[in-house]
């Protein structure tokens, strides 16, 4: 047991043109990993004998009543599984283009994307806007998995082109880890054990390359960045000095005894403890949650930011952004008023400038139409109704990102990345 609690955890998201076999992916990876509990494995044996088919194990993760009946993902399915090597979360993000959006929900916090594509039909327009969005999410690595090799014999040529294919639309985006492998989730080569239809392909099999990437270096563990999500004053009379600042580090490594700044004021204070869940502990590291404590008294609220006295995010009202658009009832208002979500802060913006609207087939900055609806991709400066502590989101996915809401309908109606 103490084993599984030190081992790393791994997040990956499924993306996919629709029908490719993402679910059924997933549903296999747990099966031979031997991830499966026996009454899981017996009611989708179950269900799939009702519907009159061998066992369907897609059925897995499209827990939805009108994703079994239609046989489509809908909503994102998180899945836990671990091996003795690594913990993992699995989000099971649709294939269809009108819930792009929930593959951008899914894909935000990955460390690896599993591209799938169908051997049949090659590289499709969606796989291109999986792999756009992905390049535009920083998801460090890249896995493209070539299904359905079963349907072309297991043929070499038709996995050499799809590989070529990708590869040329991949050199114009910015992905840094690219990795293909051939496989038939319906029959499992390739996933958890070497299929020896493929004697052509010698590359690590799914499963080993999902246990041994090194994923390590994907947080920023150098400019620290704790937004303050809570203020905590305790009413006991022992307590009246106790005043600790709550939050989650978004990056660098925080030890006691750092000189420290507070923004916006521009202070510097000494960190003097940090407690953690299990008490006090000298050091913290990226995605802990912790509680500061400060040598001075000064006045931190939500939504301030400690970070070190010489490595500061920008502070500024005009931010310029890559953004995702998900609203399919409005488009997007040159000019228009939105609230706006970023680390703790919640506050207002305006929309200042659309730029351009990118062409998902040829990567082309379209700067003539840009009515911007559901799913298009755009870049956009937004002025702020007050400073934000902002990094580039290739630097930090956490200070460079941020969300848009309609203020009428409560929507959340974009995803933005700091350029």
């Amino acid at each position: 047991m103490s084993q599984d609690i030190n081992s790393e955890l791994l997040r990956f998201t499924t993306a996919g043109s629709v029908d490719d076999g993402k679910s059924t992916l997933i549903g296999r990876l747990l099966y031979d990993s031997k991830s499966i509990y026996q009454d899981q494995y017996e009611q989708i044996k179950q269900a799939s004998e009702r519907r009159g088919e061998d066992i369907n194990l897609a059925l897995l993760t499209d827990g939805l009543k009108s994703e079994r009946e239609q046989g489509i993902t809908i909503d994102v399915a998180y899945r836990y599984f671990a091996t003795p090597k690594r913990k993992f979360i699995i989000a099971d993000t649709p294939g269809h283009i009108q819930y792009t959006r929930n593959m951008v929900t899914g894909a935000s916090s990955a460390n690896v994307a599993l591209v799938l594509i169908d051997a049949r039909k090659g590289v499709v327009e969606q796989t291109k806007r999986h792999a756009i969005i992905a390049s535009l999410l920083q998801i460090p690595h890249i896995v493209v998995c070539i299904n359905k090799m079963d349907l072309v014999d297991y043929d070499e040529k038709v996995y050499d082109k799809i590989q070529d294919d990708f590869e040329k639309f991949a050199a114009k985006l910015d992905v840094v880890d690219v990795h293909f492998i051939p496989i038939s989730a319906l029959l499992g080569d390739n996933l958890v054990h070497r299929s020896d239809k493929t004697p052509w392909f010698d590359g690590p099999t799914l499963m080993y390359y999902l246990e041994n990437v090194h994923i390590a270096s994907d947080l920023n563990f150098i400019d620290v960045r704790f937004p303050v999500q809570f203020v905590i004053r305790p009413y006991k009379e022992e307590y009246h000095d106790y005043r600790g600042y709550a939050g989650r580090i978004a990056g660098g490594v925080i030890k006691k005894g750092d000189e420290v700044m507070l923004l916006p004021s521009g202070f510097t204070s000494t960190i003097d403890k940090i407690q953690g869940p299990s008490g006090e502990q000298a050091e913290a590291y990226p995605s802990e949650s912790i509680t500061l404590l400060l040598e001075d008294d000064y006045d931190l609220s939500r939504g301030d930011m400690i970070v070190r006295a010489n490595n500061s995010p920008e502070v500024t009202q005009d931010i310029e952004v890559m953004l995702v658009w998900f609203d399919g009832e409005n488009s997007l208002r040159s000019n228009g008023k939105y609230a706006l979500m970023h680390t703790t802060q919640d506050i207002r913006c305006v929309v200042k400038e659309i730029r351009y609207k990118l062409d998902i087939n040829s990567l082309h900055r379209d700067q003539e139409d840009l009515d911007i609806t559901m799913n298009d991709v755009t870049r956009v400066v937004l002025r702020t109704t007050k400073p934000l502590f902002i990094d580039p989101y290739r630097k930090n996915r956490i200070t460079g990102s941020l969300v848009l809401i309609d203020e009428g309908t409560n929507n959340t109606v974009a995803a933005c990345m700091v350029i």
